[in-house]
């Protein structure tokens, strides 16, 4: 890319257009390999210099896209390097961008590969100071797939465990794959009730949320074969110095995000119910108990109609049904 687009030409074609009023952000490529890494670098930080003030955006290939077989020149692999970490590794060397943005679609990669692709890519925010985003998928791989509300709900519930701060959807207009949010003639499908649904419930966390950020995410419960193989740390109960003792009740499966307040020094508990991620099982609402330290006062925020937190005693009894999540925050009481 650097032989074929120099920073000269970029110079050159964004002198036409520069201080157009049109201008919102700059679209600088989508799923580059890791061999043109640091010309991506250098190419964002002119585009920043040219439209300050503008969004430039850059997203990132998911963890499936191929490897190099044979050395770091392997220019067939969809990467160009030999692992997805080394891959994210040479983006957050090369590549200064506030934020890290990637693409993984579950319903066509599979529940594991989106978790494991979580799990690196919200370690690596956090190990950088970065914002991850997420573009997620509401479109199908085959046209007799139609995705469900709660098949959006697992992403996008997902998601928000490891702390991601911007989801996108794809795709919204008739591209690629099938049954999209419009169809090929504009008009809306099933998908867009499901998606204004859905986009509404993550709404509804969007404040508490947002003042806090990510620091730990870990499943709690029954593990099944896809938290088995993600990667991701797995454990019995969890505890902070807030919520001292989290654990389920009988054998549902969540995801826990572990936050701090962006200022000041607020916690933060993000729970999301991922029992059964086939969709078909049982929908039963599933609970969790919570242990939380003295002196502080508990408030929640809720994904879904029918997430309940309740106080019974000295602990917290959270009901969540399927795929819906909820956010804990504590106070300190005067």
């Amino acid at each position: 890319m650097e032989t074929s687009i120099p920073l000269d030409k970029i110079r050159e074609a964004a002198a036409k257009f520069a201080d157009h009023p049109a201008i919102w952000g700059i679209d600088a490529g989508d799923e580059p390999s890791a061999l043109d890494l640091p010309h991506y670098g250098r190419l964002i930080a002119l585009a920043e210099e040219l439209f300050p003030g503008k969004l430039v955006y850059l997203n990132l290939y998911p963890n499936y896209a191929s490897v190099a077989e044979n050395s770091s020149s392997e220019v067939r692999s969809q990467l160009g390097t030999a692992t997805y970490q080394e891959y994210i590794d040479r983006y957050i060397e090369h590549v200064k961008t506030d934020y890290l943005c990637l693409d993984n679609y579950e319903f066509a990669a599979g529940t594991k590969n989106l978790y494991d692709n979580l799990r690196i890519a919200a370690n690596a925010c956090r190990a950088d100071g970065r914002d991850f985003w997420m573009v997620i998928q509401v479109n199908s791989s085959k046209p007799e797939k139609w995705l469900s509300e709660d098949m959006l709900r697992h992403q996008a519930f997902s998601c928000l465990a490891f702390g991601a701060v911007s989801l996108n959807w794809a795709c919204w207009t008739a591209g690629w794959w099938h049954n999209e949010v419009l169809d090929k003639a504009g008009n809306k499908t099933e998908q867009y009730e499901k998606l204004k649904t859905v986009n509404a419930e993550v709404r509804r966390l969007e404040g508490e949320y947002m003042a806090h950020r990510n620091v730990r995410t870990v499943f709690l419960g029954k593990p099944d074969e896809a938290a088995e193989n993600s990667g991701v740390e797995i454990a019995a109960s969890y505890s902070d110095p807030l919520f001292t003792d989290v654990k389920p009740e009988g054998d549902g499966l969540f995801l826990a995000g572990e936050m701090t307040a962006r200022k000041g020094e607020g916690r933060a508990l993000f729970l999301a119910d991922v029992t059964d991620a086939s969709f078909e099982g049982d929908r039963t609402p599933r609970v969790l108990t919570v242990d939380f330290a003295e002196g502080y006062e508990i408030s929640y925020a809720a994904s879904t109609d029918g997430c309940e937190v309740e106080v019974i005693g000295d602990k917290l009894r959270v009901t969540l049904p399927p795929y819906a999540a909820v956010l804990l925050t504590g106070e300190k009481q005067a």
